[in-house]
């Protein structure tokens, strides 16, 4: 973002630092010549609208690319056609997951209440009964997929298989959806199933206002005891920014009444619901609490009581790599009993595990269905999930190391050149600088610190950058932009894909101040807060 101005005032400060006129040393010269020559191709390129804009999007590749694609040089012809070759295939394979938008979902129900609810007397004498006997007893699969046919048409393609005591069927379903404006649009579906027969449906989603909507699905079901119709409509409002609420109101074999109101934060997520309804109603609170951090962890609780009893959850969920969360919910009711419920969600594929533990409510059920996945979650996260994580970050970084050594090299020389050519120039701003109580630069070092006791087998790899960050004070200030310090002058990257800080130890009117800074961290110094205490 910087100004003409800015850049034509560094430009000039550069080419003064690197002129080769101003060496004498042979080997200084060279060195000078080709940083000079650097600086004026930079220069060339940020001064022009348009390459500037290119180097922006794209970098040092950009200006070198062909038509629209931007592929990166490789040494031999038979290399480059490799590399363009594979981000076409990576291309296609996005474009292919971004149309088709797979999902689906695998439920398994474990049936475990042989574990709290054993009837011992009556098995004592059946040979193999001292071990609890688990089983499944149901199972669910479910996939669907999407097929752009026009810029407003799509077809959806959905299947599902279920079984559950030995018994079981399926169906399937094909829908058209059609756009039909920026408000709304229409979807027509046709299924067929073993256990049911055909299924006819339409659905509209319309927008009434920019902060109201409506949709409605009515359904055809024909089977062996006549035609079944059904009907529901559902009318949301945004109440607030983070609120919504909701009409809903379905007739047919389950017809019902219902309205609930969702919250949802950057840091929270709340619901309430009522139904009046045959053969269910109820009233149901959640809260959802999510955390800031890295793995996204997010804590849950609902209380839900209606003609089936009652029902309290609780329950936490986690991401445990790029594109997996898992969670676990513990359900405890009346007259359902204890279940636990784990949920891995893998990109667009779902699993799900739910195990009944014991249809009475039994203390201990609730406290192993509790303590037990987090057991064994922090077993499986500290032996396995852990371990595999830093191995294959390990070998990502090893395999960016490999790709960017030579480039890495070029760079070293020619900061370990700069800050040769440097030392006259900044001999004349210490001299300044002292002369005027000002800024002086003691010590700084650029690259990975590691000051944490969990980190403390990792290597340090930082560089001396006393010299080069001396160089950039000017008037007793040195200022540096939101930017990554490895491309300013003198400066490499000592550590490629790993987190970098700038340490900094500086003298300002006679007191020492010290800083510590992010990479890619604003930095502004001299600073009061930065000042070193005489009695720390």
């Amino acid at each position: 973002q910087a100004t003409q101005e800015e850049l034509k005032a560094s430009y000039r400060r550069l080419c003064m630092l690197y002129h080769p006129d101003k060496h004498r040393d042979p080997e200084l010269k060279t060195q000078a010549e080709r940083l000079f020559n650097l600086v004026h191709q930079a220069y060339e390129v940020l001064s022009d609208p348009q390459t500037r804009a290119i180097y922006d999007i794209y970098g040092r590749r950009g200006l070198e690319m062909e038509g629209w694609e931007v592929v990166e040089r490789k040494r031999t012809a038979a290399e480059i056609r490799e590399e363009f070759e594979r981000l076409q295939r990576e291309r296609e394979e996005r474009r292919l997951q971004q149309r088709t938008n797979p999902k689906g979902t695998i439920s398994v129900g474990i049936d475990a209440t042989d574990l709290f609810d054993r009837y011992d007397e009556e098995y004592e004498d059946v040979p193999g009964s001292s071990f609890p006997q688990i089983e499944i007893n149901k199972m669910h699969i479910s996939q669907s997929i999407e097929a752009p046919l026009t810029a407003t048409d799509t077809a959806i393609l959905s299947g599902n298989l279920s079984t559950q005591n030995g018994n079981g069927g399926g169906s399937i379903n094909l829908a058209l959806r059609r756009v039909t404006s920026a408000k709304g649009w229409g979807e027509l579906e046709f299924g067929a199933g073993d256990l049911q027969g055909p299924l006819f449906g339409l659905k509209i989603f319309r927008n009434l206002t920019p902060r109201c909507f409506i949709t409605t699905n009515c359904a055809l079901q024909f089977s062996s005891r006549g035609v079944r119709p059904g009907l529901t409509t559902v009318l949301a409002r945004n109440l607030d920014k983070n609120t919504m609420g909701y009409l809903q109101w379905r007739w047919g074999i389950q017809s019902a009444m219902n309205t609930s109101i969702v919250r949802d934060t950057k840091t929270s997520h709340f619901t309430v619901a009522l139904q009046l309804g045959i053969p269910h109603s109820f009233m149901m609170v959640s809260y959802q609490h999510k955390f800031q951090d890295e793995d996204q962890t997010r804590v849950k609780g609902s209380l839900k009581a209606g003609f089936f009893g009652t029902i309290v959850e609780y329950g936490a969920e986690r991401k445990i790599s790029r594109h997996s969360v898992l969670g676990a919910t513990v359900s405890v009711g009346v007259p359902q009993g204890v279940s636990l419920k784990i949920k891995l969600n893998r990109a667009s594929q779902t699993y799900f595990f739910p195990v009944h533990l014991t249809d009475q409510l039994l203390p201990s059920a609730v406290f192993y269905a509790t303590v037990g996945p987090l057991v064994v979650y922090f077993a499986m996260h500290r032996l396995v999930i852990k371990p595999y994580l830093r191995a294959q970050k390990e070998r990502e970084l090893e395999k960016q190391r490999e790709s960017t050594a030579s480039d890495i090299l070029q760079k070293k020389q020619e900061a370990e050149a700069a800050v040769r050519l440097m030392q006259e120039s900044v001999r004349r701003i210490i001299e300044a600088e002292e002369a005027r109580m000002g800024l002086i630069v003691v010590n700084a070092w650029y690259g990975k610190f590691v000051n944490d006791n969990s980190r403390k087998n990792e290597k340090v790899k930082v560089i001396d950058v006393t010299v080069p960050l001396q160089c950039l004070v000017k008037d007793s200030k040195l200022i540096l932009t939101e930017a990554s310090k490895a491309g300013l002058p003198g400066f490499y990257d000592p550590c490629v894909g790993e987190e970098k800080s700038l340490k900094v130890l500086y003298q300002f009117r006679g007191v020492l101040h010290q800083v510590m800074s992010a990479d890619n961290e604003a930095l502004r110094i001299p600073k009061q807060s930065h000042r070193i205490d005489a009695d720390g």
